[in-house]
C-alpha cells in the first residue's frame, strides 16, 4: 500500500506560514515560481505550498503536487466569505463538494457552473477524508461552529450582497473563495481524494472590505490549526 503523503495548498502567505514554521522541512523545491516544502508535520509526510490567488494558480499547483511529488491526498486550507446567514465570521466550512461559479456554458445546454465534458456539475470531496476532517475540527476549533457544504469558487472577490445572494440561491454555496474548486477539479480528474477547509473571514457583502482586513490573520491561523490536527490524524 502506498504511504500516505498529503499535499497542502494555501493561496496566501498567512494561510501557510504557521504550518511551515511548525513542520520539519527536508527539502525545498521551486517549480513554476511556487516553493514546495517537503517534510512532515505531526508525524505525517506532506508537501506544503503557497499557490498564489486564483483558479489558474491553484490548478497548476495541484497538478504539480500530483505529478511531481506523488501526493495521495489534497488538502486546501485558507479563508472564505460566508454565503449563509447561519455561518459567521470565525466559523469553519468543510467541503462536501466544490463548484466553479463563474463557469457558464449555458448557451450550449450545460448547467450554470458545469464544465463541459467533465461529467459532473460539482466535484465531490472524498467521504472518508471529509469525515476525518470533521472529527479533527471538533478537536482543533471547538470554540466555533463547524459546517459541511458546497464551496463555490471563482476569479472574483465577493463583496456585495446581490452577488452573495445569487451564489447562495443559484448554486447552494455555503462559502465563496477563489481556489478550491480548481484544486477539486485537478483532484477529480487524477482520482486523488481532496477536501477544502475554509475559515470564514467575512460575510461577502458590502461590509466585506473592513471585515476582511481585521479578521484575515485570525481566520488563517484557525484554518492552520485545523490543518495540523487533520495531519495528526493520518499519523495515528
Amino acid at each position: 500500500m502506498k504511504q500516505e503523503k498529503i499535499g497542502v495548498i494555501g493561496a496566501m502567505a498567512p494561510e501557510v506560514e504557521l504550518l511551515h514554521n511548525h513542520m520539519h522541512v527536508e527539502k525545498e523545491t521551486v517549480i513554476s515560481g511556487m516553493t514546495f516544502w517537503e517534510g512532515d508535520l505531526e508525524g505525517t509526510p506532506l508537501v506544503l505550498v503557497q499557490s498564489g490567488i486564483g483558479k489558474v494558480n491553484a490548478a497548476i499547483c495541484a497538478e504539480i503536487l500530483i505529478l511531481e511529488f506523488g501526493i495521495t491526498h489534497l488538502l486546501n486550507t485558507g479563508i472564505a466569505g460566508s454565503l449563509d446567514d447561519d455561518i459567521h465570521i470565525g466559523d469553519i466550512v468543510i467541503s462536501t463538494d466544490a463548484l466553479q461559479h463563474d463557469m457558464n456554458v449555458t448557451a450550449l445546454g450545460y448547467e450554470p457552473g458545469e464544465i463541459p465534458l467533465i461529467g459532473t456539475l460539482a466535484f465531490p470531496s472524498d467521504e472518508s477524508f471529509r469525515k476525518r476532517t470533521v472529527d479533527a475540527a471538533k478537536l482543533a476549533v471547538s470554540d466555533v461552529q463547524i459546517f459541511e457544504g458546497r464551496v463555490v469558487s471563482g476569479d472574483q472577490f465577493i463583496s456585495d450582497q446581490t452577488t452573495k445572494d445569487r451564489l447562495r440561491e443559484q448554486f447552494g454555496g455555503r462559502c465563496a473563495e477563489m481556489e478550491g474548486a480548481a484544486i477539486a477539479q485537478a483532484a477529480y480528474i487524477n482520482h486523488i481524494p481532496f477536501v477544502i477547509v475554509r475559515s470564514i473571514s467575512d460575510n461577502a457583502n458590502d461590509e466585506t472590505g473592513k471585515e476582511y482586513e481585521e479578521i484575515e490573520l485570525e481566520a488563517s491561523a484557525r484554518s492552520s490549526r485545523l490543518t495540523a490536527e487533520i495531519l495528526k490524524s493520518f499519523a495515528e
